[in-house]
């Protein structure tokens, strides 16, 4: 059954490139199978996340009126996201202000009646009471002008919070608002995140710490993108889950990785030692359905189509072999090329 299909897959390729057999025959590009010491790698599937991620909220109340950003957005740090009706803060303030005055005038004549008691008691005609009272509605006059004083300013703060500020750079994710919303203090607004710092955090089985060490050396692979990368550090956080028994780590990728955001599923590889393994470009291999082949060539340059089966991938170009090549056999680097050799007339 497994001859059969390689001989209908042969044919299959064979008819499909049938229109390049007048084409003149060019020698095929091989490569050596060979056998080589590459990293062993325990694998584990992790997550993307933001390694500066935040939820900005109201800080007053009122009703939003202007939206400067949307979710995609670039925002740099210190642009107003959004702005809240300043209205009753504006009036809280104003009130802050007048209490303040009135605070300022009760300071002042509370300090011309201290000093005056001051002479009066100085020259006999008031008790050592009445300059204590003097005294006691001096500091006390003294207390509301500092209290309010301080009002104003909160006022004005809060007056400023009605311009929502990006506490950083980076992209908006969310928007958890719109335009003419009733909001309240705490309320969230937007979350954004720095696309330039990511981070992986993936679960590790507690006996496999042993083996990954206290500095493990990682690859990660970006699967969608069909990229791989190496880790700019690694943390072993001190503590496990109960539940599960596992270790969480925290992969960094390197900065601004092109293509990378929150929620993308990745894999870890960490490096837990050597082995030799027999192997091929990733790109030498055919995938038809659920054949998997290569294209052995012998020493008169002829191609022939042989199935294999492969182990897992080392690094992002190659690929190992476990059954179906062996060490030294030439396989041909581009299998469509190969196909359409085959398919010319002799």
């Amino acid at each position: 059954m497994r001859h059969q299909t390689l001989f209908l897959l042969a044919l299959g390729i064979s008819s499909a490139l049938s229109a390049h057999a007048a084409q003149a025959a060019e020698p095929l590009a091989v490569t050596q199978a060979q056998y080589r010491e590459v990293a062993q790698t325990y694998s584990v599937e992790g997550v993307v996340e933001a390694v500066r991620q935040s939820t900005v909220s109201a800080q007053i109340s009122g009703r939003v009126k202007e939206i400067n950003f949307d979710v995609g957005d670039t925002v740099k740090k210190g642009q107003v996201l959004l702005r809240i009706d300043e209205r009753e803060t504006e009036q809280a303030l104003v009130g802050s202000q007048a209490q303040v005055m009135q605070a300022q005038a009760a300071l002042t004549q509370a300090k011309a009646s201290y000093q005056r008691s001051v002479q009066l008691f100085e020259q006999k005609y008031i008790s050592q009471s009445a300059l204590d009272k003097a005294k006691a509605d001096y500091d006390m006059a003294k207390a509301q002008a500092a209290a309010s004083e301080a009002g104003e300013s909160q006022s004005a703060l809060a007056r400023g919070y009605a311009a929502v500020i990006a506490p950083f750079g980076g992209v908006v994710a969310s928007r958890l608002v719109e335009m003419g919303e009733m909001v309240t203090v705490g309320k969230p607004l937007m979350v954004g995140f720095d696309p330039a710092q990511m981070r992986v955090i993936v679960n590790v089985p507690q006996y496999k710490l042993a083996e990954i060490g206290s500095h493990p050396q990682v690859n990660v692979e970006l699967t969608s993108l069909k990229r791989w990368v190496s880790a700019a550090a690694v943390t072993v956080q001190p503590s496990a889950d109960a539940r599960t028994h596992s270790t969480q780590v925290r992969v960094t990728i390197p900065a601004n990785e092109k293509g990378v955001y929150p929620g993308m599923f990745v894999r870890a590889h960490f490096v837990v030692g050597k082995a030799s393994k027999l192997l091929i470009p990733a790109s030498a291999v055919l995938r038809r359905s659920e054949v998997v082949a290569v294209y052995v060539v012998d020493d008169k340059g002829a191609a022939k189509l042989r199935q294999v089966r492969l182990g897992e991938a080392s690094g992002e170009n190659e690929v190992e072999v476990l059954v179906g090549l062996n060490p030294g056999e030439n396989v041909a680097l581009d299998p469509i090329k190969a196909g359409m050799a085959l398919a010319q007339p002799k």
